[in-house]
């Protein structure tokens, strides 16, 4: 899929809008560097939380979040987007957990192999994916970011066999600023809010999550192209995304002090004392 000679990002998420919501601003960015940057997309969102007339002209919640998926892929600049075909596992405890098609259901191996493939195909320098705890513990982040970090072993085990070339040479984990979430949690506690029952169904509990520590390695600022991340959000209507773009001052302050995502690399270790990144191919060039 991907020249090797070419700077080339692989994203491995696992619902149509983390591509946007999560990372947009790093993928838009790269892109208009002229960075082939591709998406590995685990599920078509089935589970998501659809109104009904979000629904009109589409046969399924499937089918709707894969267009807006396609819409902001095209607006964020997106190479490729591969779907993997496993289905939403929803919220922990949710009934959908259960469905034999699952992605948290899924043996880690399987979905492993399946990158595997991709990856040789695409040869990615660098690899993005969720935090060990999907950002906010969702079970199909988990799940595919243990399968990436799987498939990045089985690509060196590969490699130190003599059978195939692990193209990877930078593994990283996107993250959520902790200091963001610990003003959140305060100013939830401060408006008479509980920040164990946040979210619009209150099934995320914002406190054990902003008491998680992750170290930071990488800051991508995109302040630059942070309206290009703002139109793709549009696209993804049935989740809100219409409401998540700013506009006025308090729009432009958004974009001004907030357009940074940061990253924990996972391979090559980072070195104590090592500066942080601001661009995810440093040192590769």
């Amino acid at each position: 899929m991907a020249d090797e000679t070419k700077r080339t990002l692989l994203a491995v998420l696992a619902h149509p809008d983390d591509e946007t919501f999560g990372v947009g601003g790093t993928l838009a960015l790269y892109a208009r560097q002229g960075v082939d940057v591709y998406l590995i997309c685990a599920t078509r969102g089935e589970a998501g939380d659809v109104e009904q007339s979000h629904l009109q002209g589409y046969s399924s919640i499937a089918e709707r979040r894969e267009s807006e998926l396609r819409c902001a892929a095209n607006i964020l600049g997106l190479k490729g987007v591969i779907f993997l075909g496993y289905r939403d596992s929803g919220m922990p405890g949710s009934v959908d957990n259960s469905h034999p098609q699952a992605l948290c259901a899924q043996p880690v191996e399987e979905v492993a192999s399946k990158l595997v493939s991709l990856i040789l195909q695409i040869k990615p320098q660098v690899v993005i994916t969720f935090d060990p705890i999907g950002g906010y513990r969702h079970p199909d982040h988990i799940a595919i970011h243990r399968a990436t970090v799987k498939a990045f072993e089985h690509l060196t085990a590969l490699e130190q066999e003599g059978k195939a070339q692990n193209p990877i040479k930078k593994l990283y984990f996107h993250t959520i600023p902790r200091t963001f979430l610990r003003l959140m949690v305060f100013l939830l506690k401060l408006i008479g809010k509980n920040p164990r029952r946040f979210g619009k169904n209150g099934d995320i509990d914002l406190a054990s999550i902003a008491a998680e520590y992750f170290p930071v390695h990488a800051v991508v600022n995109y302040r630059s192209i942070a309206q290009v991340r703002e139109r793709a959000v549009a696209c993804h209507a049935s989740q809100g995304g219409a409401s998540l773009t700013g506009v006025g001052i308090f729009g432009e302050l958004r974009r001004w002090l907030f357009s940074k995502d940061v990253f924990i690399r996972a391979f090559p270790p980072v070195e104590k004392g090592t500066p942080r990144e601001k661009d995810l191919f440093e040192g590769l060039w």
